[in-house]
């Protein structure tokens, strides 16, 4: 927070931003591999890897919260929120390259989706965990998951330089089912239009949570049928060579995430609370380096999302319904912000001193710890898995883009 936002100018017109939340990153990725530091290894990526779920709850409160503030737009947006989740199907842009690098089957599982948790289930589902289709969205996902945030930040910046679109349709862009690609994409568009952040990141924060709902639907019914057909079309014409990705090791390595939600109990909530507050301690501390707010405000807000954070994932273990956790927050924080409500003035005065840029830059310092352990992995995907996967990002994020962009048009929103 305290080396800030560096404006990177590529011609006059053309820049992109370099964030604290990509030094966060790099920093804790650096301190896991750097072989002569000792306090940082396996043990301590474990812990990273666990407080990262208990973390993306903070940024969907945060978010959730400015949708609050903002529920009338969001309402007279809601055809731009919904319509934008074609533009999922970008991601299918990379499958002919995908062929052409030396892919097969793969692909499918590669270019039918952004490749995050709900769509590898899918496809490991559909096609069996040691199928080509699995290794390929393993790959994507591996590689998402290192590389992803950081980069579709700087895509950001870019885009929102380059091209003419109005800020609400990147922002709901970004909603591409990945909280911590979210609020990263969404970081640099609010460092451009700051008078628009509380509009940006509700709009952000609906469309993740619809990418989130109905993305899997989307996956399952849509844009995996479309990818067989396009790889029945195209692999005779375009598939030749071989790409190689190590299945073994992927499908080995990349182990299923700990099922944290087999009920509630005092000391799990002990041990959230006292990880929220540090978490809490950390993102004030940051705020006044970056931003100079008040740090008694800036920690009131902190606690208020840190609340919300709690209520949503107790929530989630003792309702006999198995409903996500993100949905709870998300609908707590919404609920609680709306104009009207007995809490709207009061949590909007302190949350809004709480910015999304120093929850993202701690964030994606456990992210940055985490990742550590996948370097290995990533490594053996070799250069082809990396151009595959960046074109999938690119394609979800501009596909959005233009959709949301040309339904507001249509409907007269700008």
């Amino acid at each position: 927070m305290a080396i800030g936002v560096i404006n990177i100018k590529i011609t006059d017109n053309i820049s992109f931003l370099l964030l604290p939340l990509i030094y966060s990153l790099v920093m804790g990725l650096v301190l896991y591999l750097v072989k002569s530091v000792k306090f940082i290894g396996p043990e301590q990526a474990k812990v990273a890897e666990g407080v990262m779920v208990l973390l993306i709850g903070v940024l969907l409160a945060k978010l959730a919260i400015s949708s609050g503030q903002s529920i009338a737009s969001i309402f007279k947006l809601g055809p731009a929120l919904v319509l934008q989740l074609l533009g999922d199907l970008g991601t299918l842009i990379a499958l002919p390259v995908a062929l052409l690098l030396g892919f097969r089957r793969e692909v499918i599982g590669m270019t039918s989706s952004i490749c995050r948790e709900p769509n590898l289930g899918v496809i490991i589902d559909k096609y069996g965990f040691k199928s080509p289709e699995a290794r390929g969205v393993l790959s994507v996902f591996v590689i998402g998951s290192i590389i992803g945030t950081p980069f579709i930040s700087l895509l950001s910046s870019i885009c929102t330089s380059v091209i003419p679109f109005h800020p609400y349709a990147f922002a709901m862009a970004s909603g591409i089912g990945s909280a911590s690609m979210n609020a990263a994409a969404l970081v640099p568009l609010v460092h451009s239009h700051p008078a628009m952040a509380t509009q940006l990141e509700a709009f952000a924060g609906c469309s993740n949570i619809l990418s989130f709902c109905l993305g899997i639907y989307m996956c399952m019914f849509i844009s995996v049928p479309i990818a067989e057909k396009l790889y029945a079309w195209l692999s005779p014409i375009l598939g030749k060579g071989e790409a190689h990705i190590d299945d073994e090791n992927i499908l080995n390595d990349v182990k299923e995430e700990e099922d944290d939600s087999g009920g509630l109990s005092l000391g799990k909530l002990k041990r959230w609370s006292a990880l929220l507050l540090v978490f809490s301690v950390i993102v004030t501390v940051g705020n006044y380096v970056g931003f100079h707010t008040p740090l008694i405000d800036t920690f009131i807000g902190m606690m208020i999302i840190s609340i919300v954070t709690l209520a949503g994932m107790a929530l989630e273990r003792i309702c006999p319904i198995h409903i996500q956790s993100i949905i709870f927050i998300s609908i707590i924080g919404l609920i609680i912000a709306i104009p009207g409500m007995p809490t709207a003035d009061f949590v909007a005065h302190y949350v809004s001193n709480v910015e999304l840029t120093t929850i993202c830059t701690a964030f994606l310092a456990y992210v940055g710890v985490s990742i550590g352990k996948d370097w290995e992995e990533f490594k053996r995907i070799g250069w082809r898995g990396v151009i595959v996967a960046l074109i999938v990002i690119v394609g979800t994020y501009l596909g959005s883009a233009t959709i949301a962009n040309l339904t507001l048009f249509a409907t007269g929103m700008i």
